[in-house]
C-alpha cells in the first residue's frame, strides 16, 4: 500500500480529497493536515510516501513547506493539489520536485490519474533499481511512467465543472437548516459567487437542490437553494 498525507486548510476539502484517495486501489490515507506545521511533523514521524499538497495554507505556503522537507533530508514524494495556477508556482514547484501539479476544481478521475501514473512510477523504479545501474532505456521508462493524458469530464457533469465542488456545494446545504443563496453557499465553502452560482443551477437542474424564492421590499426577489434528500 502506498501511505498518503492528504494536506489542505479546508477541513471539508480534505475530507473530500482523502475519500477520493480511499477509492483508489493501492493507497490509503495514513493522516490528514490543515497546516504546514503539521504536515511536517506528520512526514517527521515517518511512514508517508506521498503527500497531495495545497499551496494555500494558513502558517506558509505549501512551496515552502517542501522546501523544509528537502532541507531537513525528507525525499517524501509531493503531488501539488492547489487553486494556485500562475506560472512562478508551478515552475517552483517543478524545482522542487514536484512529481504532478493538479490545479482546482478537478475530477476524481484526474486525481485517480494522477495517482495512476505514481504508481506505476514506483513500480517502474523497483525493477530498474535491481539492476543497480539504468541505461537510457530504463531511463526514459522512468521518466515516462508520469506521463499523463487529459482526465475527460465526470459523466453528467457539464464541461468545467468538477467532483469535488460539487460535492463540497452539496455537502454544505446538506448540512444547512435553512435554504441558502448563492452568495451564503460561496461563503461557506469559499469559492467566487458566480462559480457557487453556476454550480447550484446545475444541480437544482439535475434534482439535487430545490428552488425557492424570496421577496424583498424592493429589487428582484433572491434565489435560495435547500437540500433535496435522495
Amino acid at each position: 500500500m502506498i501511505d498518503v498525507l492528504v494536506v489542505d486548510d479546508d477541513f471539508r476539502v480534505a475530507e473530500i480529497n482523502a475519500k477520493y484517495v480511499g477509492k483508489v486501489p493501492g493507497f490509503r490515507v495514513a493522516a490528514r493536515a490543515h497546516s504546514a506545521v503539521q504536515a511536517l511533523a506528520a512526514v517527521q514521524r515517518g511512514g508517508i510516501d506521498l503527500v497531495l499538497l495545497d499551496h494555500y495554507l494558513p502558517d506558509q505556503t505549501g512551496l515552502d513547506l517542501v522546501h523544509r522537507m528537502r532541507e531537513q533530508g525528507h525525499g517524501t514524494d509531493v503531488i501539488m493539489i492547489t487553486a494556485a495556477s500562475d506560472v512562478t508556482t508551478v515552475q517552483q514547484a517543478m524545482r522542487l520536485g514536484a512529481l504532478h501539479y493538479l490545479v482546482k476544481p478537478f475530477t476524481f478521475t484526474a486525481l485517480r490519474t494522477r495517482l495512476d501514473s505514481y504508481a506505476a512510477l514506483r513500480r517502474t523504479v523497483d525493477r530498474v533499481g535491481g539492476r543497480g545501474v539504468a541505461g537510457q532505456e530504463q531511463v526514459d521508462r522512468i521518466f515516462g511512467a508520469l506521463r499523463t493524458t487529459p482526465a475527460p469530464s465526470s459523466p453528467g457533469l457539464p464541461s468545467g465543472h468538477s467532483e469535488p465542488t460539487s460535492d463540497l456545494i452539496c455537502g454544505v446545504l446538506h448540512r444547512a437548516d435553512h435554504p441558502l443563496s448563492a452568495h451564503e453557499v460561496a461563503v461557506r465553502t469559499g469559492l467566487s459567487r458566480s462559480t457557487a452560482q453556476r454550480y447550484l443551477r446545475n444541480l437544482e437542474q439535475a434534482g439535487r437542490l430545490r428552488l425557492s424564492l424570496k421577496y424583498g421590499d424592493t429589487g428582484r426577489p433572491e434565489h435560495r437553494y435547500a437540500w433535496v434528500a435522495p
